[in-house]
């Protein structure tokens, strides 16, 4: 029965971290280009992405939940209550991915907080020059934020193999 539970609760993880990866790729990718081809005017283009990111933010909110306590679940399953957890490999592998995971949250929680509610407001304000310099700062913090999401994944497929 451990077995079935575990493979249930690796499902939902997984099932999340798809919601939640995939789709931060896909607003990059797709989303944000395609603004340019939906709108030339920069208001209509901040409002359709802002409609969306707000839509998608709910989903991730509501991913990120989930995932905290699936991984935590997996957590103890795999590793139980061992007091020298980071003497194994995989539980070296554990803490260096749930590091990485708090680190690109506090940048994602940062820059969708600070950046989108100022450039949404600096556009209505008609202040292209400083969403321009905005949006560059954003765009980083998002591209690093999907970097650390990128090693998220990895550290997790490498947690699978070393636990």
């Amino acid at each position: 029965m451990d077995q079935v539970l575990f493979a249930i609760v690796l499902w939902i993880h997984l099932f999340f971290a798809i919601i939640f990866i995939g789709g931060s790729f896909f607003i990059w990718i797709v989303v944000w280009p395609s603004s340019f081809d939906l709108a030339e005017d920069e208001k209509f283009r901040t409002k359709i992405v802002g409609t969306m990111s707000k839509r998608f933010a709910f989903f991730t909110n509501i991913s990120v939940g989930i995932l905290i306590v699936t991984g935590l679940n997996l957590a103890y399953q795999m590793f139980g209550t061992t007091p020298d957890l980071l003497s194994t490999v995989g539980g070296q592998i554990l803490f260096a991915k749930v590091v990485v995971v708090a680190v690109a949250l506090c940048i994602m929680y940062y820059n969708n907080m600070g950046h989108a509610k100022k450039i949404k407001l600096l556009v209505e304000e008609n202040k292209m020059d400083e969403v321009s310099r905005l949006r560059k700062r954003a765009h980083l913090f998002s591209f690093l934020t999907l970097g650390l999401l990128v090693i998220v994944t990895i550290l997790a497929s490498l947690l699978q193999v070393f636990a």
